[in-house]
């Protein structure tokens, strides 16, 4: 049913929710997940790919991270670093490679905390054909 799953990652605590429930699902499903998050900070937007910064480094190693959790668990997992904004760079990610499900969690603003923080997941699932797993951080 779900033989690739995107996983997508913000980097804030907020993930640990997603990441659980989404350890459980890749096991059921025996799907492969993909590790996506998003470096949007200023030389990640300026320098895309050839961006050098303490936050590139450290989304890297929190990638690498998670990435070690799965394969701890027998899941097939692949990590990607992509550059810009959010919601543009995983909507990309999705028509260009393709998956079965988008995990992501939301941080559960309300009307205009999204108008002014972004709403990355409400574009995200109105953007994309495929099915878009939300999860309410705690």
């Amino acid at each position: 049913m779900y033989d690739t799953i995107l996983l997508t990652l913000d980097g804030t605590p907020s993930d640990r929710a997603i990441i659980e429930h989404v350890k459980q699902l890749a096991k059921l499903a025996n799907s492969r997940l993909v590790l996506l998050h998003v470096a949007d900070g200023w030389a990640a937007r300026t320098y895309g790919q050839d961006a050098v910064s303490p936050e590139i480094a450290e989304d890297t190693s929190y990638l690498e991270k998670i990435q070690a959790e799965f394969q701890s668990l027998n899941i097939p997992v692949q990590a990607e670093l992509a550059y810009g904004d959010p919601a543009d760079q995983i909507i990309k990610w999705v028509e260009k490679k393709g998956c079965d499900l988008v995990a992501m969690s939301t941080h559960g603003h309300r009307f205009l905390a999204d108008i002014f923080l972004g709403a990355t997941a409400t574009r995200v699932r109105h953007s994309i054909d495929v099915p878009v797993l939300l999860l309410k951080a705690k």
